[in-house]
């Protein structure tokens, strides 16, 4: 198979552009190399517009509308289908300081069901709620800081402003995330919560978020096919190199499913294509020509913006094919409520076994919480 990738919505590590709230990766898929098979109607296309490339911003709504029926030709005709993955990159500041912050790895008095199982989610939720724009910022601000000190300085500046804000929140939560900032403030150093190279502020950047989004989906896919698959990514400078990096990192675990936690997601990379990705120009790439049209247009329509009947038809088509899932608080909450919608009743010995467990690591994490300041 084929699969031509191409982003929008890219604003570097300034997270909180207004006009750019999300980082959007659509990704289209054919059994046909589309590079090949579709040039002579793209071709076609392109002198009918007088344009040297079908570039769906600058054409707009209306010159675009004029390339639907070619685009639905060539959809039946190669079985194109369409998904797209997004990041709310607001959220993605407050989720990268939970991840961070709240690694039950890294801070000790985060109990061990608040990060392994769904339990993470509403402990999330209720931290997020804390958070408005400044502070959000403030927090990203610091993970991108490579001086300690700076960086130190800007994070306990945000903990400190959500340890005054934390007790609108329930008993249990305003525990929790007391015990664990404290832990935080004081340990600073040990957390390793800002970035000190380039390469590590380009892992965490929405884009790279996003394109693990991109590789889970093009395994669902391939579904286990074990034939041939050719990533083509538009070509750009500031995230190939580390688009390839996890594209081979996700090559090596392909034999081995790495289990979250109870009722977490497990990643499983088993399809993941043993063919390195292609980085492409999108003016040599037909594919990549074609991904444009279909992400601008989709893009319009999740935003609820203007679309013509013909640009509509695009989306129509694709209703029922098209997979989609997004980075953010929202999918966050979505996701607790489908996990304990579709959670078995324990029986009572299932209760008693986790009361246990859940005892012994309260004790545990107790054992390493800073006493002295800041206690609910």
């Amino acid at each position: 198979m084929y699969f031509y990738v191409d982003e929008t919505g890219h604003t570097g590590p300034n997270l909180f552009d207004q006009t750019q709230p999300v980082l959007s990766y659509g990704v289209l898929s054919s059994h046909d190399d589309l590079d090949k098979v579709a040039e002579k109607e793209l071709a076609a296309l392109r002198k009918k517009l007088g344009v040297q490339r079908l570039h769906a911003a600058e054409l707009g709504v209306h010159r675009l509308s004029n390339v639907v029926d070619t685009l639905l030709m060539l959809q039946k005709k190669h079985r194109i289908r369409f998904d797209i993955w997004q990041v709310v990159k607001r959220d993605h500041a407050i989720i990268s300081f939970f991840d961070q912050v709240f690694d039950q790895g890294m801070n000790p008095v985060v109990p061990w069901m608040a990060n392994w199982t769904p339990l993470r989610y509403p402990l999330l939720l209720n931290l997020a709620s804390l958070f408005d724009d400044e502070l959000a910022e403030k927090a990203w601000r610091a993970r991108l800081e490579a001086h300690n000190e700076r960086s130190a300085e800007l994070f306990r500046e945000v903990c400190g402003t959500l340890l005054r804000r934390v007790n609108i929140l329930d008993i249990r939560s305003v525990e929790l995330i007391t015990d664990a900032l404290n832990w935080a403030t004081v340990n600073f150093d040990k957390l390793g919560y800002n970035c000190k190279t380039n390469k590590d502020k380009l892992q965490i950047m929405p884009n790279m978020i996003g394109f693990q989004s991109v590789l889970h989906g093009i395994c669902i896919r391939l579904g286990g096919t074990n034939r041939r698959a050719d990533i083509i990514v538009d070509q750009q400078s500031q995230f190939n190199t580390t688009q390839r990096e996890l594209s081979e990192f996700y090559r090596q675990i392909r034999e081995q499913p790495w289990p979250l936690g109870p009722g977490l997601p497990v990643m499983d990379m088993k399809n993941m294509p043993a063919e390195p990705l292609v980085f492409q120009s999108g003016t040599r790439s037909p594919g990549l020509e074609l991904v444009d049209v279909y992400l601008w247009t989709f893009k319009r329509f999740m935003e609820n913006k203007e679309l013509t009947k013909p640009l509509s038809r695009l989306v129509y088509t694709n209703r029922n094919t098209a997979s989609t899932d997004c980075v953010s608080l929202f999918s966050v909450a979505k996701r607790f409520r489908e996990s304990f919608e579709n959670m078995p009743e324990p029986s009572p010995e299932m209760m008693e076994k986790a009361q246990k467990a859940l005892d012994l690591d309260e004790a545990r994490r107790l054992q390493h919480r800073v006493t002295g300041f800041n206690q609910p």
